[in-house]
């Protein structure tokens, strides 16, 4: 009896691989973060889309410097010229359509913020608008996203029965993406050290204090 039972989990298993062939996968466990559960149910969740890694850089898109001497304070109209372009992509793509959503869903949950998950950009309306120094310096107006960058895998949920599956790693689809958070505007001086790793450092870094 044991034997049996022994050769029919062998020929089901071997009958689920074979399932999933044709379908770009590969037959071996998933080196990547795995699902949150190691079985599915391929008549509802057939797909889920990892994040393997994402990095969050500051980055400034458009920025004006503005040196106020002595005697100069007070109301300063700036206008913002763009100092970096970011696009979301998907595997080096800017077709990015809504069947990535899911994907950077899960971006968004693994750097704690939303980000961008259509074909979009950081190219917006031109920012000019009045400013007033009070104190003379050397200042920096400044606007940006936190850009994200990373690696993706996909997996799929291969039948084993009724209702019942398993996560196999696709070998047909994942690889690169790149989106970014909310913009953020602000202004920063010489004067004034930020903390490391924000967009405001980014952009003091740009005065050459």
């Amino acid at each position: 009896m044991a034997s049996r039972n022994r050769r029919a989990a062998f020929t089901a298993g071997l009958a689920a691989l074979f399932a999933v062939t044709g379908l770009g996968l590969g037959a071996a466990p998933a080196q990547a973060d795995p699902p949150p559960n190691p079985v599915c149910n391929p008549d509802g969740n057939r797909n889920w889309e990892d994040v393997i890694s994402a990095r969050v850089e500051p980055t400034v898109t458009e920025f004006a410097a503005v040196n106020v001497t002595p005697g100069t304070t007070g109301q300063y109209t700036t206008t913002l010229t763009e100092a970096a372009l970011v696009n979301t992509e998907v595997n080096g793509s800017t077709e990015v359509t809504a069947e990535f959503k899911a994907l950077f869903a899960n971006v968004g949950a693994k750097v704690g913020f939303a980000v961008a998950d259509t074909k979009t950009s950081t190219r917006i309306a031109p920012l000019t608008e009045p400013v007033t120094f009070s104190i003379p310096g050397f200042y920096g107006r400044y606007r940006g996203f936190h850009k994200v960058t990373g690696e993706w895998a996909r997996y799929i949920c291969a039948r084993s029965g009724p209702g019942t599956g398993f996560w196999i790693k696709s070998t047909s689809a994942g690889g690169t993406f790149i989106t970014f958070g909310n913009v953020e505007k602000g202004t920063v001086s010489c004067a004034s050290p930020e903390p490391a790793g924000t967009l405001r450092a980014a952009a003091r870094l740009k005065l050459n204090c």
